[in-house]
């Protein structure tokens, strides 16, 4: 398994991800598979994996994905799951295999800075694991480094906060009920890092990736009852953040999130406007 042989720039990701983060991502993978599915489903649509290639599943997080590429790529081809998270790891080389799917290759590394192979992988590939490097174009120059000439790079990220009611409307509920929370930087590592299209391309034009498509999709994901929703409010998001930092505010919190969630109830569960954009690239610059 491969590591890093000096501390990476990265730490304060891998420490927050093997921390209670990575520990609630781990706990609640059933949940969360669930809400994100149609979201990287979208993704593997765009990027189109084809029989026999080999991709590299970028913060693979609990194996979701990879599972999905390795059905796609079939037996003559394979899958390598990277993620810095240790608990999320766990789950994913504990689930178990449809049939006729080779397991993927699931590693520990940091795909900012840890040798990811050099022109091996047909494709990259990421749900919502790429907004989390400290150094971005390093992170990204390091991922082309593992591809072939004219492989490409597919992965779905989140736009604005306030364009996916999901995670903004729990926390609003709470807003009255707790202490100021002082903005963020957007371009700091965290969900919504790439949410401007703008910074996106810079970054991966920069990082030598060529043929940028930069697209929206909206759908409504969910499907959970309201109290399971509730509940998943407040574990995830900008307002899990903040109740497991004080998680005395939990109780405090809990009636008015329920109030806002059951606006977005339906026959078929809970069900709430997101909004990401789905990117794909090609490495078409020679190394």
């Amino acid at each position: 398994m491969p590591h890093s042989s000096g501390p990476s720039l990265n730490s304060a990701q891998i420490d927050y991800w093997n921390a209670t983060a990575g520990q609630t991502w781990a706990q609640l993978q059933t949940e969360l598979d669930a809400q994100i599915e149609p979201l990287g489903l979208e993704a593997l649509r765009v990027l189109a994996p084809v029989t026999g290639e080999h991709i590299v599943d970028i913060g693979c997080g609990c194996g979701q994905t990879s599972l999905d590429l390795a059905a796609r790529v079939g037996p003559s081809g394979g899958v390598v799951g990277v993620d810095i998270s240790i608990p999320m790891l766990a789950i994913a080389r504990q689930r178990s295999l449809p049939i006729a799917v080779r397991r993927p290759d699931f590693r520990q590394l940091d795909a900012q800075s840890e040798d990811l192979g050099q022109g091996v992988f047909d494709a990259a590939f990421s749900r919502f694991g790429v907004m989390f490097f400290s150094e971005p174009v390093t992170a990204f120059a390091n991922i082309r480094a593992s591809l072939k000439p004219g492989s490409r790079l597919g992965f779905v990220c989140w736009r604005a906060l306030n364009e996916n009611p999901w995670m903004k409307a729990p926390m609003d509920a709470a807003l009255p009920f707790i202490p100021p929370i002082a903005p963020s930087d957007p371009t700091l590592p965290g969900p919504f890092a790439f949410a401007d299209a703008n910074r996106i391309r810079n970054i991966l034009s920069e990082a030598g990736f060529g043929s940028l498509a930069i697209n929206p999709f909206d759908t409504r994901i969910g499907g959970a009852d309201l109290e399971q929703t509730v509940a998943l409010g407040l574990k995830v998001g900008p307002l899990g953040a903040a109740v497991r930092e004080h998680p005395e505010y939990a109780d405090r919190v809990r009636s008015a999130v329920r109030d806002s969630l059951s606006q977005f109830l339906t026959p078929n569960g809970v069900r709430m406007p997101a909004a990401v954009w789905i990117v794909l690239a090609r490495n078409e610059l020679l190394r």
